[in-house]
């Protein structure tokens, strides 16, 4: 794997592809992909995690070798500030739930990230009484601010800005403005609000779904509203959304294993969801061109999806291998 310096970094951030999912798509419904776990550290929220250091930075609350940055996730957002602030020279701490993939937390560790870790569900609650990761992320970061800096990821705006300023144009370019419908997964609404307002702002007549989870669910990443609520990010600009499509586990893993067999693509439980939601909506239409967010691989949830039984090991090690990803004791994001 070639090392990240700060130098590289940024230019590294975005600009990930964008594929035709030829085997879902018809003569009248076409469906695009774009794979944001090309991003350095594998999700689309290095997008985040980067624009929320650098603007932390301008602001003068983050200081080399000094601060500290605080945040609960459910994964993707802690690997993105792991890996992207030991690169610029900072220490990260994450809040995680317990149920998270035991890969994701040996990436974190692996990235030098310090885990504490609560019984939360698997996506941090937003809401009184429900936030356990959020609640102890405030608890250690409040007292010491000369110390510590807490991004919030629920509220920064620097999250929306990341996607207003990059995954929004990058689609608009990759489609070449040709696109009907906009999907992509809900959980701090950072993803959503700022592409979607991008795309509005070029053509307003896009159609933006966004994609939670059930109840009690089991998709690393999203969200049900229902029972948390929705974050302060999301609530700003709600009104971009033209509809809501709700994805359960067994219809998102199902679409996670035909990715597999037909496209073969390894993707997080995420995706599925958003595939899920894409083949729902290009049922009621007569023709269109979808576009759905990725947001992140397979690399982590090999453990998680042999205990839900998506894969076994050998499908698992066999998806690995197709798709040229080197053996688990490697870096877990050495692809690109």
């Amino acid at each position: 794997m070639t090392a990240l310096t700060s130098s590289n970094l940024i230019e590294r951030i975005g600009n990930t592809p964008v594929i035709e999912l030829k085997s879902f798509s018809t003569k009248n419904v076409r469906f695009y992909a774009k794979l944001e776990w090309y991003n350095p550290y594998g999700s689309v929220k290095d997008r985040a995690a980067y624009w929320m250091i650098k603007h932390a930075e301008r602001e003068g609350v983050l200081k080399k070798d000094k601060s500290i940055i605080i945040e609960p996730s459910s994964g993707n957002t802690g690997i993105a500030l792991a890996g992207i602030a030991s690169t610029l020279g900072y220490k990260v701490e994450i809040v995680i739930p317990e149920k998270v993939s035991i890969e994701t937390k040996d990436i974190l560790r692996r990235l030098g990230a310090t885990i504490h870790e609560t019984s939360d569900d698997l996506c941090p609650r937003v809401g009184a009484g429900t936030d356990q990761s959020i609640a102890l992320a405030k608890a250690i970061s409040k007292p010491r601010p000369d110390i510590y800096y807490m991004p919030n990821q629920y509220e920064n705006e620097a999250n929306f800005m990341a996607h207003y300023e990059s995954t929004g144009p990058e689609i608009w370019k990759q489609m070449t403005g040709r696109l009907t419908h906009f999907f992509t997964g809900c959980g701090t609404g950072g993803t959503i609000t700022g592409t979607a307002t991008y795309l509005k702002e070029q053509d307003s007549n896009v159609k933006i779904i966004a994609v939670q989870a059930q109840k009690n669910h089991l998709l690393q990443g999203l969200r049900n509203f229902e029972e948390s609520a929705m974050p302060d990010l999301f609530i700003r600009r709600q009104q971009v959304v033209d509809a809501w499509f709700t994805a359960t586990n067994d219809e998102s893993f199902r679409m996670v294993k035909e990715l597999a067999s037909q496209e073969n693509l390894l993707v997080g439980p995420s995706s599925g969801a958003v595939m899920a939601s894409m083949l729902n909506v290009a049922k009621k239409i007569d023709s269109g061109i979808m576009v759905g967010i990725f947001a992140d691989d397979g690399r982590k949830f090999k453990s998680f999806y042999a205990e839900h039984g998506v894969f076994n090991l050998t499908e698992y090690e066999r998806l690995l291998r197709n798709n040229g990803y080197l053996p688990d004791t490697d870096c877990p994001y050495s692809h690109n």
